[in-house]
């Protein structure tokens, strides 16, 4: 692993060069929020889906983050209840992009680049993210610690040929919580699969969750910071094509406290009717 890879991660780990402007979608019609760099014309522009039970102020520094590195970065604030649509999420995740290029930002001197267009999320919001890109084309799909959704993510995937990155906890990636493998295996066009060093799947959401009572979702700040540097290095090379960070985007390259993931040769266990999670649970008692 050469010290240029590991100078790199530390660089992104860090917060980007421009001071960041906070904004409501609501203005637009959209529920959620925008962050943006202070200026900048043709940026690139991310859409983010939140994880269940979380919202968007669960992932205020993820996308402060981005703006810092010059994104665009906005999420749906809906579909925060115990049984979300999915479809629903991604359809305001496509309502968020379209907002983004469409309409000048800021005082009218911040504007997104129709080409420069990614999709990302975390936990059902991946799912959703990618529920979304089988909708519309974009230059690059981020699923960061997927988990199962109706319609499946992985059903939908072998029809998405976009480059993605697909991030998953190593504590916890062979779990049904977690559909990072099937979803890296049938995913259409390039992809990467990461385990996350010592990571489980809601590491990254901030502050207090609604489950956090029942010992679920304690926030990891090592995983958070790893997981914001892993997706702006890759979101430089897909959405920028800067070259420094191709190796973000490379599904061999190693990178520090990650370990590249071959899906083909994960043998997966099957799933026990008493061990789903607690969403599909709910869902299932539902119908």
């Amino acid at each position: 692993m050469s010290a240029s890879v590991k100078s790199l991660l530390s660089t992104l780990t860090a917060r980007g060069p421009h001071s960041v402007l906070r904004g409501n979608l609501g203005i637009a019609g959209q529920p959620g929020v925008v962050y943006t760099p202070e200026k900048g014309l043709n940026l690139p522009a991310v859409a983010f889906g939140h994880g269940w039970l979380t919202g968007a102020a669960n992932y205020r520094r993820l996308l402060e983050h981005l703006a810092s590195w010059g994104y665009v970065a906005a999420a749906p604030d809906t579909e925060r209840g115990p049984i979300p649509s999915h479809l629903n999420l991604a359809t305001d995740l496509l309502t968020t992009l379209d907002i983004c290029a469409g309409v000048r930002l800021g005082g009218g001197d911040i504007s997104v680049h129709p080409d420069r267009l990614a999709l990302a999320g975390h936990g059902m919001g991946a799912g959703a993210a990618v529920i979304a890109a089988s909708q519309r084309e974009v230059a690059a799909v981020a699923a960061l610690f997927p988990s199962p959704t109706a319609p499946s993510a992985e059903a939908l995937a072998p029809g998405i040929d976009t480059a993605a990155l697909i991030l998953a906890g190593a504590s916890d990636i062979g779990s049904v919580s977690s559909n990072a493998i099937p979803l890296a295996t049938a995913w259409g066009g390039k992809t990467i699969l990461r385990s996350v060093e010592k990571a489980t799947h809601n590491g990254m959401v901030e502050g207090r969750r609604a489950l956090s009572a029942l010992g679920a979702g304690k926030h990891e700040p090592k995983t958070e910071r790893l997981t914001r540097a892993l997706l702006v290095g890759f979101l430089n090379f897909e959405l920028l094509g800067d070259k420094k960070y191709k190796l973000f985007a490379d599904p061999e390259a190693l990178l520090p406290h990650t370990e590249v993931v071959d899906p083909e040769a994960v043998e997966e266990e099957p799933e026990h009717p008493q061990k789903l999670p607690l969403l599909q649970l709910v869902q299932a008692l539902r119908k």
